[in-house]
């Protein structure tokens, strides 16, 4: 093997603790691939949760592999060596599963990529026995698996407590058995869906147990976005119901898991790093916040919440952050104006927006992040001239703070275009078109400008369009995805293959319309409807 390739996955390997012994026994050999980076991989607590609960099953041996960033790509394409295993330096090709660990939409793009480097077709329908079985998982294969859906053999839907031990089970005891006749006795299994066999009935989801541990760090290593970091999982879900956000629908019910049990977490990971992340789509809403951040920094860490809300920031919270170092703090408005706010059920009013923000800016805490939503159903020009007045009085109140303070901070404004998402009320609704999107942009660019010490950073908005394209988008995708994993843009794959992807997303869907992700079940579609029907109502649409 070329010994440049070599050389970067032993350092890898030198840079991590806690990373899992690999020997070559186990009847079962699995390849657990996320298709993106070395750097983002490990920093997905789901992939790292996967990787140990593959490890833990009785007779697998699981190793991992990623997406070769530029500088390895340009290596194995000029040696012509074929993707290996980072454990073992094992070729993708030899191990009996291929397990991807799907989190993001657009990483549909990069699988044909690995597989293609790893000598095996890219379409299941091409491959024989003599290729590993192909599967995979994660948020984006249990919210809409179909535009990369031609791609495997078996889809995992849901959550990996339940569905690991399951399959695994499954598959070491049918090693020997034909393709064909594993896939279809696989099709019975609850939470797995087999893409070559037509469904009679939706999948249904399959949820963690109640008793499950939380998800935690299983590798260190500096070399991630997170590397100063150890990781807990808090809580799984949202008990909020935000009408754009998946967390609240899809990851049912809201899950807390014990202070204790995250104590003797935080213990373990205090003798890794110094500051622990929490993590959740709630992390505000964990009833023991304080307490459990008041405990790390009693045992000399720094502890981290991933998000908090504007209404559940306390006294003691702040104090605790501030005594713990903390510079900025992220807050999630969302909605520039009440009537935004209203129609996605934010539940926040602007007093409770201005009030948090003094709060933290008092607290000494004068780095504020604010994230916004644009282009959402109904935004008018009056609604964003209202976000631009409620950051005006939000810069106020912490310039105000911060002349206590003797010195001044930066307001971060992370504006992001609304995309509509699979099992949310808003899941029917339109991708705002591209062009007035930009006119939008245009706009707060120049009313946020003359306010000092405002930041203004937008998502890329043709990524954003490729996100809800693959979001809501059924197997027509697949050749479209083929054509950009070869390097082709969105628009030329799109005309090559005959699709116009901004019909496709700028169009409201009709409520009795087909969706592609109706071959799984994961939410109540009644509750979905009447949501809808409530959001639309304060736009003064009727449904």
């Amino acid at each position: 093997m070329n010994w440049q390739i070599q050389q970067i996955l032993r350092n890898r390997r030198m840079a991590e603790k806690g990373s899992i012994p690999q020997g070559s026994g186990g009847s079962l050999s699995i390849c657990l691939v996320y298709p993106h980076y070395y750097s983002t991989a490990m920093s997905s607590l789901g992939f790292q949760s996967v990787y140990r609960l593959f490890n833990e099953q009785p007779g697998v041996v699981c190793e991992r592999a990623f997406l070769p960033d530029s500088r390895e790509l340009v290596l194995y394409k000029k040696t012509g060596e074929t993707l290996v295993s980072l454990e073992n330096e094992r070729p993708l090709s030899d191990f009996d599963v291929v397990a991807f660990s799907v989190s993001f939409e657009p990483d549909f793009i990069n699988i044909p990529v690995i597989l293609r480097l790893s000598r095996i077709p890219v379409l299941a329908i091409e491959r024989d026995e003599s290729y590993p079985l192909i599967l995979a998982g994660g948020a984006a294969c249990f919210i809409n698996p179909e535009p990369a859906a031609d791609f495997f053999d078996i889809i995992a839907v849901g959550e990996g407590e339940s569905l690991i031990p399951l399959i695994s089970d499954f598959i070491v005891g049918h090693l020997d058995s034909h393709r064909q006749k594993l896939l279809q006795a696989a099709s019975f299994l609850p939470g797995i869906y087999v893409p070559s066999i037509p469904l009679s009935t939706p999948v249904v989801k399959a949820s963690a147990p109640k008793d499950s541990l939380p998800s935690s760090s299983v590798v260190i290593t500096e070399n991630t976005e997170f590397g100063n970091m150890y990781l807990i999982e808090v809580s799984r879900g949202c008990p909020r119901g935000c009408r754009f956000c998946a967390a609240g629908f899809v990851w049912q019910p809201f899950r807390q898991q014990q202070l204790d049990v995250l104590k003797d977490e935080c213990r373990k990971g205090l003798t890794h790093r110094s500051t622990i992340g929490l993590v959740g789509a709630a992390v505000s809403d964990y009833r023991w916040l304080e307490e459990l951040c008041s405990f790390i920094v009693e045992e000399g860490g720094i502890p981290s919440p991933s998000s908090l809300r504007v209404d559940r920031l306390t006294p003691r919270l702040l104090d605790i952050l501030v005594k713990s170092g903390h510079k900025t703090i992220s807050l999630a408005p969302e909605g520039g104006s009440q009537r935004m706010r209203d129609m996605i059920r934010k539940n926040l009013t602007e007093e409770q927006i201005l009030d948090a923000a003094e709060s933290v800016a008092r607290a000494g805490i004068l780095n504020l992040r604010l994230y916004f939503i644009i282009g959402l159903p109904g935004e008018t020009e009056q609604d964003l001239q209202e976000l631009v007045r409620l950051v005006s009085e939000v810069q106020k109140r912490v310039v105000e703070q911060a002349r206590t303070h003797k010195r001044l901070g930066e307001i971060t404004l992370s504006v992001n275009p609304f995309i509509p998402k699979p099992f949310t009320p808003l899941q029917w609704a339109a991708f705002c078109p591209i062009d007035e999107l930009k006119r939008k942009v245009a706009m707060l660019e120049k009313e946020l400008r003359p306010i000092s010490n405002v930041r203004l950073k937008v998502e890329d908005i043709h990524g954003c369009l490729l996100q809800a394209l693959l979001s809501r988008g059924g197997r027509e995708l697949n050749p479209v995805i083929l054509k950009m994993s070869e390097g082709v843009n969105l628009r030329k794959a799109a005309k090559a293959c005959n699709i116009d992807p901004f019909n496709l997303v700028t169009s409201k869907l009709p409520l009795e319309a087909l969706l592609p992700w109706d071959v799984i079940l994961a939410t109540e579609r009644d509750r979905l409807v009447a949501e809808y029907r409530s959001a639309m109502e304060i736009i003064g649409v009727n449904i």
